[in-house]
């Protein structure tokens, strides 16, 4: 088992856990306080949390760096629809299911989108029901609506359903 390190990043909606090995980052997410971070921190999630403060002064609308999300097959087929939602735009449920060609399975994309381990990188914020509502985020539903309107804000549009 690879070894895990751990570094954190303050931002306008509050700690983020960056955690992952030498190669990959394996989790980005909300937490209620920063816990004594790993004395080395690989290059990877110096990287991430670069990137993440990019993303938060409104100078970076695309993620490069090297993600690696731990979750089910069906999951990680969520998860890759999710890096597909561009900056400043929001789409269905329904219609991710539908791209993974099961229709039906509106439910299983919702519990898939929740236990999304890469928050933001994989914008599982972008997805919303299909009738415009806000449902859903492991972050609370106020950080989803700041994240939706901060890329509004710098992309100049309000986000729209796809």
């Amino acid at each position: 088992m690879k070894k895990r390190f751990h570094t954190y990043l303050q931002t306008p909606l509050g700690v983020m856990e960056i955690s992952g090995t030498n190669t990959y980052v394996t989790s980005v997410e909300f937490v209620m306080d920063e816990e004594k971070p790993s004395e080395i921190v690989p290059d990877v999630l110096n990287e991430c949390k670069k990137e993440l403060e990019e993303y938060f002064a409104g100078k970076r609308k695309e993620f490069y760096v090297k993600i690696k999300p731990e979750g089910t097959l069906f999951q990680k087929k969520v998860w890759s629809e999710l890096k597909k939602i561009h900056y400043g735009e929001t789409t269905s449920y329904h219609s991710i299911a539908k791209k993974l060609k099961n229709p039906d399975a509106v439910r299983a994309v919702g519990l898939a989108n929740g236990k999304n381990p890469i928050a933001i990188i994989l914008p599982c914020h972008r997805v919303i029901s299909e009738d415009g509502k806000l449902t859903g985020y492991a972050g609370g539903l106020w950080r989803k609506q700041w994240l939706l309107e901060h890329e509004g804000n710098v992309s100049g549009n309000n986000p729209t359903l796809f």
